[in-house]
């Protein structure tokens, strides 16, 4: 059966190399597409609210899958995986698509965490968040704006107890997490073993990956730290990263101020 036409709906690429966007939940549908083999179309936007036709959560990833629209980044994994004819779970058991759904939760919520605090409650790395996030925001909004969500989003890190009580406990749970990560990856392969990523892969690699950027340098340094773990990263990188898909034309602009839950989507 043919696939249908896939449109990836986001926000702009971070123009970063390795990395097509600032958002790790739509890196991880970049990578999920890409591994599968599909190809796809891109569409831009400045904020996910140019997207809330289509998800009711105004967040982004959403794909279209012909006409369908579907949102949350681990649903539109388990598409790509239905899309592909199991080409994220390849070799898998049932207990092993059970265990990579776990390991994909674990880097969305634990890792996600992580990765929000460092880019937006870290003073030095909100300044090039700041900067990388707002840049084509007028300056009469941009002097107030990030600033006003930083607030939202710093609380709201608080709330989930990734914060509390204090950022110095935040990053040594960090360190901790990924002493762990560093004594269970791989040496060679991938996480659930075997020659082909799957969905833990995928999942794991989009959160940490996102910590490797100019934005958090000093977190990129403790990711980098782990040899084991950064040479794991380094193979489904190179694994997930072979297709190149096609561009499609972007969606007129709207004001970034709504790029807040990128972070999330």
């Amino acid at each position: 059966m043919k696939t249908p036409e896939l449109t990836l709906c986001e926000l702009g690429d971070a123009g970063l190399p390795r990395h097509e966007t600032h958002s790790p939940f739509c890196m991880k549908v970049h990578r999920a597409l890409r591994l599968a083999g599909l190809t796809y179309r891109r569409r831009h936007a400045a904020a996910p609210d140019a997207h809330r036709a289509l998800n009711p959560a105004r967040q982004v990833p959403v794909l279209l899958v012909g006409d369908e629209a579907v949102w949350d980044s681990t649903k539109i994994v388990t598409r790509v995986d239905e899309l592909s004819g199991g080409a994220l779970s390849r070799g898998l058991d049932a207990r092993g698509r059970a265990e990579a759904l776990l390991w994909e939760e674990m880097a969305d919520t634990a890792l996600g965490g992580f990765l929000v605090a460092a880019r937006w409650a870290d003073d030095d790395n909100w300044k090039r968040t700041r900067a990388a996030y707002f840049a084509a925001m007028p300056a009469v909004l941009r002097a107030v704006i990030p600033e006003r969500i930083r607030a939202r989003v710093v609380k709201g890190l608080h709330a989930r107890d990734v914060t509390r009580p204090d950022l110095g406990t935040c990053w040594a749970r960090l360190e901790t997490t990924l002493d762990a990560l560093e004594a269970r990856a791989p040496s060679a392969g991938f996480w659930l073993g075997g020659d082909s990523p799957t969905r833990a892969d995928i999942g794991l690699f989009s959160q940490l990956h996102g910590l490797r950027t100019p934005l958090t340098p000093v977190q990129s340094e403790r990711v980098e730290r782990r040899a084991r773990l950064s040479a794991y990263l380094d193979r489904v990188d190179a694994a997930s990263s072979r297709a190149v898909p096609s561009t499609g034309p972007a969606l007129e602009s709207v004001a970034a101020a709504a790029v807040l839950a990128a972070t999330f989507g």
